[in-house]
């Protein structure tokens, strides 16, 4: 039944969206949101538009601050008592995403079972849900403005409104699960999971690595598939796994099932049907009316905005959302592209503001990604995490790119890992091969290796330290990247 009703959504996607798009707006059309930009009287996507400007956080801030203060029909005409706490990747202030019971329901939970429920059709002789699913989430605590209002990472939210169903399922206890230490919470997994049977984990591949890591240390064991037998399926998200996947098929010792989701604080967006499958699936029929937004756009007064329809392949896009929690054409900051038209299939390639562009070289973070593991392959290398920023021209020396590397394994040869991770820049990349050429406008990216440990003493700095927070990969100013240096 599930299965019929996930071929409906994906198979007729625009008018699926149509349908969405007019339940979010009658549904909210009382709220002093809807009655503010006349949701009553909206009868087209064109009159939706016109009425609704585009939102980044700041110009949402302010209700959402009502409705942590315990107003009511604020932005969503049911009450909301949860919030999901994100910090953006280059500010410390945080970030407060409404979650409403609908967003739980409609959203988040609908588009968990959907994952799963493609899961069982591909791999229909499945043991998954015999043992248990180990998930490296985030923390949780009351908010002090009003005891009756709480917030934490999204996984912490999540695990807090689980179903008791759902409990049996996981592991471990969500005391557990909930700490905030990150150094007593990997300690305190990793022993409380050792013993489990453990079919399937979901978590940031950066913090899945450590505690997987611990738990071979307390068992003794040289690989993940001596310890739990029976794991077969790896949930990621949040950073791009490509980094990544070499370690894990190493770790584990035998092979899994891998699967990217696209899970958000601001909404579950899509997930792999099939581990084999070029992009998500975008989820169409879960509380979120989507828009996208042409990269070259951002900045203008009034920028253009497309639906579904007139997508096209491999043009990277700002996501924007109109959901079921509250947020009415809201600029996520993330950017997609398209890898399918029929299903539409989308990836993340990078963030809005993430990226390096300080001589026209146009680099993104999925260009970044990919290049670092074709240098480490070629290096037989492994690296941990990344970030990267310009160096800017001076009477002195030319343009560059300067890189602050943390290796699990380090290259032997650092000026041969350099140039191959500038080829791969190259290949990727023709605005940057552009401006390597000849060293003019820009020269051979410098590299540094940092001890391990000081990404994490960074984001402790910053309280950000654990759950879905991670270093920025690249930023076009220097902020972060010299802040990360004085800790060296």
């Amino acid at each position: 039944m599930r299965i019929w009703r996930i071929k409906n959504w994906r198979n007729h996607p625009v008018a699926t969206q149509r349908d969405v798009l007019q339940d979010l707006v009658t549904t909210a059309q009382y709220t002093d949101f809807g009655k503010a930009h006349h949701f009553s009287n909206l009868y087209s996507l064109k009159a939706f538009k016109a009425n609704v400007p585009i939102q980044e956080y700041e110009n949402t801030a302010p209700f959402i601050e009502k409705m942590m203060n315990g107003e009511e029909n604020i932005l969503w005409n049911t009450p909301v008592k949860w919030f999901a706490k994100s910090s953006g990747t280059t500010s410390s202030k945080s970030k407060f995403i409404p979650v409403s019971e609908e967003s739980l329901q409609e959203n988040h939970f609908k588009a968990s079972k959907d994952v799963l429920a493609n899961y069982y059709n591909n791999f229909p002789s499945s043991d998954l849900l015999t043992g248990k699913g180990l998930v490296v989430g985030g923390s949780h605590q009351l908010n002090q403005v009003n005891d009756e209002i709480q917030y934490g990472d999204l996984s912490a939210v999540l695990m807090q409104n689980t179903p008791f169903w759902g409990q049996w399922l996981r592991t471990p206890e969500l005391s557990v699960a909930l700490l905030d230490n990150w150094t007593d919470k990997i300690e305190k997994l990793a022993t409380a999971t050792a013993d489990e049977n453990v079919t399937s984990i979901a978590g940031v591949p950066t913090w899945t690595l450590l505690l997987l890591k611990r738990i071979l240390e307390i068992k003794e064991k040289k690989s993940i598939k001596e310890v739990w037998p029976n794991l077969e399926l790896y949930i990621h998200g949040g950073v791009s796994f490509i980094p990544y996947r070499e370690q894990f098929e190493k770790i584990m010792g035998a092979p899994i099932n891998y699967l990217e989701i696209y899970n958000a604080s601001e909404g579950f967006f899509a997930g792999q049907e099939n581990p084999n499958d070029d992009g998500m699936t975008l989820f169409t029929e879960h509380g979120i009316f989507y828009e996208f937004m042409p990269v070259e756009e951002y900045g203008k007064a009034t920028p253009l905005t497309i639906g579904l329809d007139k997508v096209k392949l491999n043009q990277n896009y700002a996501l924007i959302i109109s959901t079921a929690g509250g947020l009415w054409r809201y600029l996520v900051g993330d950017t997609v592209s398209f890898t399918s038209i029929n299903p539409y299939r989308i990836k993340v390639t990078g963030r809005l503001k993430h990226y390096i562009n300080a001589f026209g070289e146009e680099l993104i973070v999925e260009n970044s990604d990919r290049a670092i593991a074709i240098a480490t392959q070629i290096t037989n290398s492994r690296v941990l995490d990344y970030t990267a920023a310009p160096i800017f021209f001076s009477e002195s020396h030319n343009g560059a790119h300067e890189w602050l590397i943390e290796f699990e394994q380090p290259p032997i040869n650092l000026k041969e890992f350099t140039i191959e991770l500038d080829n791969a820049l190259k290949s990727l990349n023709s605005d940057y091969e552009a401006k390597r050429s000849g060293n003019i406008a820009l020269g051979l990216p410098k590299i540094h290796i940092l001890p391990n440990g000081v990404f994490n003493k960074w984001l402790l700095s910053k309280n950000k330290l654990g759950g879905q927070h991670k270093i920025p990969r690249l930023c076009n100013d220097r902020k972060v990247l010299e802040e990360i240096l004085t800790l060296i």
